[in-house]
């Protein structure tokens, strides 16, 4: 599965992804932002890569699913990152992406969920971790 192999490349901490398995005017959301178009979502990925300091997201269970409306893959993952500023705050976060599936199994919809809030998810970048800035 392509999605299995994004998650092994990181894609979410590397800005590298398969955008053709996307539709163009697929619509990209989490708690704090929702976008469309997968030109924006790689131009948001390539913005955040360079504050990732150890980055890592595992993937912990991916699997298909039909509900009465549409085809979708829901992955559940854990993203954890040391941010590139001075207090080093580390961004750890359980959640998960439910990616809806058109007709010809592309992508419109990429919406992530965290175990958090989006207040104490932003709340995190201002939280030192007491990590040194070697």
């Amino acid at each position: 599965m392509i999605l299995e192999a994004d998650y092994k490349n990181a894609y979410f901490v590397t800005g590298i992804f398969t955008s053709a398995i996307y539709a163009e005017d697929c619509i990209f959301e989490d708690p704090t932002i929702r976008f469309q178009g997968t030109e924006l979502y790689s131009r948001n990925l390539k913005l955040l890569v360079p504050f990732f300091d150890s980055p890592s997201i595992g993937l912990k269970k991916i699997e298909k699913g039909i509900d009465s409306e549409a085809n979708f893959v829901l992955a559940t993952w854990k993203l954890r990152t040391y941010l590139k500023l001075p207090w080093r705050p580390l961004i750890c976060i359980d959640g998960s992406t439910v990616y809806d599936l058109d007709d010809e199994f592309k992508i419109v919809r990429h919406a992530e969920s965290w175990n958090v809030s989006a207040i104490a998810a932003v709340g995190q970048i201002f939280t030192p971790s007491g990590r040194s800035n070697d």
